[in-house]
């Protein structure tokens, strides 16, 4: 590879990491757009690192909010967590780091606006911290989602609440513009005196999310939270 080009030392400079490999850099500003158009590009596009990275912000995240919220039940941590690792919160991010003028896209892409496109920014930020990992380690990569997180850890410390999972998906399936969450019970076990409630959450015709519950409402949390899970991963096909 010839020399790196003099936007990835503002990059570094932006992100606060000296990369060994600045290929490794490049590789994640790459979107697959851009390889269409350069058959004989060798490094390949971002996904692999995106990939990488997004489970690695996960895991960053899940030990801090561990850590600084020990009176916080699971389940509040993980709509915390899934609070702060969504699409929004890392395309967020992009935008303040100006990742959008380092990506590599295709001619298309650009004139659409994918420099500003939120899930380009949002996988460019994944990508750019497994590149990290891969090229500096665990312990700077670390670093380096603690700094890009700042202001959303430290937000959330301040607000001291944690928005309910079942308000978080219907406003997330209205952005979407798909119909409202329906809740069905689908099973009922234990006794009288101590049921168990077996709920799952229904976005059109597709099963998002299932949950377990002594209470019906806890249930219905819990299918929330694996709903909203199921839609970050980007595995939910909804039917109208």
């Amino acid at each position: 590879m010839s020399e790196a080009p003099s936007h990835l030392s503002r990059l570094e400079e932006k992100l606060g990491v000296r990369f060994r490999d600045k290929s490794v850099l490049q590789q994640a500003l790459v979107h697959r757009s851009f390889l269409n158009e350069h058959p004989e590009w060798a490094l390949g596009s971002n996904e692999r690192l995106e990939f990488l990275g997004d489970a690695f912000i996960g895991l960053v995240v899940a030990e801090a909010l561990y850590r600084n919220y020990p009176h916080y039940t699971e389940g509040q941590l993980t709509e915390l967590r899934i609070s702060l690792v969504r699409g929004e919160t890392l395309a967020a991010v992009g935008g303040r780091l100006g990742i959008g003028e380092h990506l590599y896209l295709g001619r298309g892409e650009r004139a659409a606006g994918g420099q500003e496109r939120a899930s380009n920014l949002a996988a460019a930020v994944e990508a750019l911290v497994g590149a990290t990992l891969v090229d500096r380690g665990y312990r700077a990569a670390r670093a380096l989602v603690l700094r890009l997180l700042k202001s959303e850890l430290l937000q959330q410390r301040r607000r001291g609440v944690v928005r309910d999972a079942k308000s978080m998906l219907q406003e997330l399936v209205q952005r979407c513009g798909l119909p409202a969450p329906r809740y069905r019970t689908v099973g009922v076990t234990g006794t009288p005196e101590g049921p168990r409630f077996t709920v799952e959450v229904l976005v059109g015709e597709a099963t998002l999310g299932s949950g377990v519950g002594r209470r019906k409402v806890d249930a219905e949390r819990q299918a929330a939270i694996r709903a909203l899970e199921t839609l970050r991963a980007g595995a939910g096909s909804v039917d109208r």
